[in-house]
């Protein structure tokens, strides 16, 4: 059961990358409006996210974790969130891109985004191995005991909010400084990626304990806006955790600055 669900992210994965293909021709055939191959690429990566999620809860449910089934969940991350997302941003955010005057900056700008959207693959593969041969790493701003963190943001967050960009603004990015800014976040979301900066992580929440009634509305209200106002709230949702980890450390450094630091003790002057 898991490897099915493994086998349908590497298809989801495939599927985005065709569909990044199929919108790129679209947009050289002349038509810079909402793209719905974008839009489906996006579908299908935000679609792998969840069962990339449900995959390892299920090995673990039914007893049937494996070296194998581990090693093939990486493979499949490397693909869907790695190199699928990596070909959705370039064509999406960078390749059709209108000269600002100087044809030379498109030259400079497609190769800057050739440059970082290999970066933002080369990252992600680096944070699949480092979780592959860590066992209970600690990230650099530890948390609560109690709780369970990543050691830098997981390669699904950072496909996630690729994901969700796309689908709120399918048609492909045309500004010269609005393609800079989107080559700027990918750099931010590559680094974000490979550092030791402590994430959320929702492992503790299980699926076979019972949980209080509040739970089950809140489950209830995030379906309900999320299948009516699907857009705005992923995106939002996304980037809230994007910037989790950037305000956790943040805060940390805050409060290890306000700290009040022990008094020096004078020295004892001798008397006599």
């Amino acid at each position: 059961m898991p490897t099915l669900f493994t086998s349908g992210n590497i298809f989801l994965g495939f599927l985005a990358m065709l569909q990044a293909f199929e919108g790129a021709l679209q947009v050289s055939a002349g038509d810079y409006g909402p793209n719905q191959h974008f839009t489906t690429a996006a579908k299908a990566i935000g679609f792998a996210v969840f069962f990339d999620g449900l995959d390892g809860r299920i090995a673990r449910m039914t007893n049937t974790t494996s070296d194998f089934g581990r090693e093939l969940d990486s493979l499949a991350d490397v693909i869907t969130f790695g190199i699928a997302p990596a070909a959705l941003a370039f064509v999406w955010g960078v390749q059709f891109v209108l000269a600002p005057g100087d044809p030379e900056l498109i030259s400079h700008l497609h190769r800057a985004g050739y440059l970082l959207t290999f970066f933002y693959l080369l990252c992600g593969a680096v944070r699949l191995a480092r979780f592959n041969v860590q066992t209970n790493p600690t990230p650099k701003n530890p948390g609560r005991p109690d709780r369970k963190y990543f050691v830098g943001m997981a390669i699904p967050a950072g496909a996630g909010f690729i994901a969700a960009l796309v689908y709120m603004f399918p048609s492909p990015v045309q500004s010269f400084a609005l393609a800079l800014g989107w080559l700027i976040t990918l750099a931010i979301i590559s680094l974000l990626m490979v550092s030791t900066w402590r994430y959320p992580s929702f492992k503790q929440i299980s699926l076979s304990k019972p949980h209080p009634t509040i739970i089950v509305i809140i489950l209830g209200a995030i379906a309900f806006v999320i299948w009516n106002w699907s857009q705005p709230v992923l995106l939002a949702a996304a980037s809230a955790y994007v910037l989790s980890g950037i305000v956790i450390r943040i805060g940390g450094i805050i409060r290890r600055h306000r700290k009040p630091r022990p008094r020096a003790t004078l020295p004892e002057h001798q008397v006599g």
